[in-house]
């Protein structure tokens, strides 16, 4: 088991709802199996495309008014860009009321091998069918990430879009 040893943080606007990301430093290293696997990121603004097919993952419910799974669940969702600011990567899951859910935030969105975003809101109901599940686009924030992985001194850069960031 872990503790959290530092949370960076971006300028996270909750009115907005930009820069919805975080990194969490452990207090430990994981070790490496069957089960917990090296995130692969793009590279910065190396965004995934509308048409795309990814992967959603999380420990939300399983619907509006059902309780969280006992188990990480997994969904095949589409990315939508016509439907989305670009501050964000959407999905919908075509023919069919599925999407994320309360409770799945955090959760990572992998498209081609790559986590292109990071689970942040829906609107309406869980999986609408109508309305977009949107994600944090993880490319944008690349270069920020790899300075915080790299840094020798444990303080985070600033993202250049926002320089209110700050590091609890």
């Amino acid at each position: 088991m872990f503790t959290i040893r530092r949370v960076f943080e971006n300028g996270f606007d909750p009115q907005r709802l930009l820069n919805d990301i975080v990194i969490l430093q452990l207090n430990g290293s994981a070790t490496i199996n069957s089960n917990v696997r090296v995130a692969r990121l793009p590279a910065q603004n190396q965004g995934v495309g509308s048409g795309v097919q990814c992967l959603a993952m999380g420990w939300g419910q399983l619907g509006t008014t059902q309780p969280p799974p006992s188990i990480l669940q997994e969904l095949n969702v589409t990315v939508v860009t016509t439907l989305c600011p670009r501050s964000n990567v959407c999905t919908l899951v075509p023919r069919r009321q599925a999407g994320i859910c309360f409770g799945d935030s955090g959760g990572p969105l992998v498209c081609n091998g790559l986590i292109q975003g990071i689970d942040s809101f829906i609107r309406g109901s869980c999986g609408s069918g109508f309305y977009p599940d949107a994600f944090a686009p993880v490319a944008q924030f690349a270069n920020w990430i790899d300075s915080i992985i790299r840094r020798q001194d444990d303080r985070p850069s600033v993202h250049p879009r926002d320089p209110a960031s700050r590091t609890l």
